[in-house]
């Protein structure tokens, strides 16, 4: 199986097993059932995972779920760039074409490959990415190549959030803390969490 097909498997398994039941439920955000075509073509041009309604209210959500040794970190994380794709209309990742309404970012507390024995989240967040973008769009938030590991706070209400390239150098992604993004602007950043603040 393919790293990909695995990685998939396993966000298709937690999002199945657990966040339905323990993140959407309690929200009363249901499900919309979508055509196999037509789930496949947001994800690739438009970086949704899942539509939602809530009354007569619809989300589009991109969704990343992590095992439990990433426990420590705060941030959630956006694919950046694939450079080293031979494909060059594929070298821009999710974050230049992301347009879904909110990012569900988890992280279940057992191994990937034991994700079979997941019970809960050790924590999670729904991030308002409208609120985000906008803070993009002022330059708020900005990336910066910098070498730096971890998002900072910069002149009292900005954030810098660095570059980090995967080990594989297949792609890039940069780094959001939650908690700063609480810190600056309020709890409106998120719809909701546990664990992160």
């Amino acid at each position: 199986m393919s790293k990909y097909s695995k990685d998939r498997a396993f966000t298709n398994y937690v999002h199945t097993n657990l966040a339905i039941p323990l993140i959407y439920t309690p929200l009363n955000w249901s499900e919309v059932k979508l055509k196999k075509d037509y789930s496949k073509y947001i994800d690739m041009m438009d970086g949704i995972d899942y539509v939602f309604r809530k009354g007569s209210t619809i989300m589009s959500v991109q969704e990343r779920f992590r095992e439990k040794k990433y426990q420590d970190f705060t941030d959630f994380t956006i694919r950046y760039r694939r450079d080293s794709n031979r494909i060059k209309d594929r070298h821009e990742s999710e974050y230049y074409k992301m347009k879904a309404h909110y990012f569900t970012y988890g992280i279940i507390d057992s191994a990937k490959n034991e994700a079979e024995k997941a019970s809960s989240f050790i924590k999670y967040a729904i991030i308002d990415l409208k609120k985000v973008y906008q803070k993009l769009d002022e330059e708020k938030i900005y990336i910066s190549d910098n070498g730096k590991n971890k998002c900072k706070i910069v002149e009292g209400n900005r954030l810098e959030c660095p570059v980090k390239y995967n080990s594989d150098g297949s792609s890039s992604f940069f780094p959001i803390d939650i908690s700063y993004l609480v810190q600056i602007w309020g709890h409106d950043m998120l719809v909701a969490q546990n664990g992160f603040l």
